[in-house]
């Protein structure tokens, strides 16, 4: 092997942005576009397991794979949104991701703020309990009782993180402002309840009660289960 072959060069930092400076401005046209496409499949996607209840509740939860994976891309726009990050506006950004809020069951202000923090303090020992998962040092850890211990560790374990973490999530700790809140991330939470429960109650109407809960339930969950398994992924505790 020669030992004159070129060394890579590391680009600075201007070349970077250089070569990133096409990709860090929202477009308006691929948002709608993107937006529009993503929505109509999911209705789809919701059409069909309404009508596959008809065949048998295995072809619903096989057909909830695919249109809980839509809901992991709407919600990808809804934390967009919260970024500035979707549609070049600030006031569009907002408007839609809080009507993307109630898709996702998840209030606007009140997490974009939380996760703002999130990235804020990520990895500072001393800034955590904000938009993260509880993690504690090993001194931290030996402190603690039997039974927090236990709790901890089952926190942990993946029938609990997966199996019950969408639900708690989603259905459960959305639904309440984090203290504190100032007045406009706890009207966001109010808000997106009642959008839930307008929407909900319009669905429920329209195909019954139950079959809305037969659709609903296993989409936000394998939703909610793909959206903690990206985040682990991304920062494993």
């Amino acid at each position: 092997m020669s030992s004159d072959s070129p060394q890579s060069v590391i680009p600075s930092i201007a070349e970077i942005k250089l070569h990133l400076a096409p990709y860090s401005k929202a477009e308006t046209d691929r948002a709608v576009r993107q937006l529009v496409s993503t929505l109509v499949m999911y209705i789809a996607g919701w059409v069909a397991m309404y009508f596959s209840l008809q065949v048998g509740y295995w072809l619903t939860l096989l057909l909830a794979i695919p249109t809980a994976g839509l809901l992991v891309r709407l919600f990808i726009f809804f934390h967009d949104c919260g970024h500035n990050a979707f549609f070049p506006s600030t006031k569009w950004n907002r408007r839609v991701g809080s009507v993307l809020g109630v898709l996702v069951f998840t209030p606007g202000e009140h997490w974009w703020h939380s996760h703002a923090i999130h990235h804020a303090t990520s990895g500072n020992l001393d800034k955590r309990g904000v938009g993260d998962v509880t993690t504690l040092t090993v001194e931290e850890f030996e402190r603690l009782s039997w039974l927090g211990r236990l709790g901890y560790r089952l926190f942990r374990h993946p029938l609990v993180m997966f199996g019950l973490g969408p639900i708690w999530m989603f259905l459960i700790m959305h639904r309440f402002a984090k203290q504190p809140s100032n007045r406009k991330e706890t009207m966001s939470v109010v808000w997106t309840n009642l959008g839930i429960l307008v929407l909900a109650t319009g669905l429920s109407l329209l195909m019954g009660f139950k079959t809305y809960v037969l659709i609903q339930l296993p989409v936000i969950w394998i939703a909610g289960l793909a959206g903690i398994w990206m985040v682990l992924c991304a920062a494993p505790v």
